[in-house]
């Protein structure tokens, strides 16, 4: 199984430039996408080229704003939205169960831009610890993918020093990946490349960030020591621009 996750920062922008051609040539068996800014009626018709799968998405109240899919290959047993929080609103989570095997696209919301928002932020991570628990307790294989807009160590950005008191790279959000992996979730990509190697999936639209990769990892792939045991092939994709975000592959030897 093919698993890709990628924050759209809008659909339509995305799919412009190409992101619609490219997801349907990694012929992945499941896509987490967020930051779809649109309603149904307002998607590109390139998303047609993703007729072969099963698409799930969860729309934001607010036009234009927030919003998650997921898209499987094959048919979900179970689809649910939300997680059962004022958030739901947002658009923030889309879940799909299979046979022995559950999915979850999430959209963290950004603290960037002030103190209220970051304390929304943190209301957000308080209550998706809950959720991810009980997750845990079903005793299923878990895949949690996407854009937590928080990087974890040092070696997840490039500019750590400067950024310990911004939103992102705060202690107490750092701190709040550590407990996600208390309760045995796995950082797979992190896993599989190694404590010291350097990879972003997102970059800043001021100066010249990306072109000098100046980045920050913020697209996960969550899961299970069981899947993670059967994880290969991890990459982020830089060829092309979709997005200020980048696709995080994996590739897991399971079936839906």
């Amino acid at each position: 199984m093919r698993a890709i996750t990628l924050n759209l920062n809008g659909i339509r922008s995305a799919s412009s430039k190409g992101a619609m051609h490219w997801l349907q040539a990694q012929d992945a068996d499941l896509i987490c996408l967020q930051e779809v800014r649109a309603a149904g009626h307002q998607f590109p018709l390139e998303l047609s080229l993703l007729d072969s799968h099963q698409t799930h998405w969860h729309f934001s109240e607010r036009p234009g704003y927030s919003g998650v899919g997921l898209l499987s290959r094959k048919k979900p047993k179970k689809v649910t939205l939300g997680m059962s929080s004022v958030f739901d609103a947002e658009g923030r989570l889309v879940r799909a169960d299979f046979k022995d095997f559950s999915a979850v696209s999430v959209y963290v919301p950004s603290g960037s831009s002030g103190p209220q928002r970051h304390a929304l932020k943190r209301q957000f991570l308080d209550e998706f610890l809950i959720y991810l628990k009980t997750l845990v307790q079903e005793g299923r294989e878990l895949l949690v993918c996407g854009d937590i807009n928080i990087a974890h160590k040092p070696i997840d950005l490039k500019n750590w020093r400067s950024n310990q008191k911004n939103s992102g790279f705060l202690p107490e959000e750092r701190e709040w990946l550590d407990r996600v992996l208390e309760l045995g979730y796995v950082d797979t990509f992190r896993h599989l490349v190694g404590p010291e190697a350097a990879h972003y999936s997102w970059w800043s639209a001021r100066g010249k960030a990306r072109e000098n990769n100046v980045g920050w990892r913020l697209d996960y792939h969550f899961t299970t020591p069981g899947l993670a045991q059967v994880a290969k092939n991890p990459s982020i994709y830089h060829e092309q621009f979709f997005s200020d975000h980048a696709p995080v592959m994996i590739d897991y030897t399971i079936s839906l």
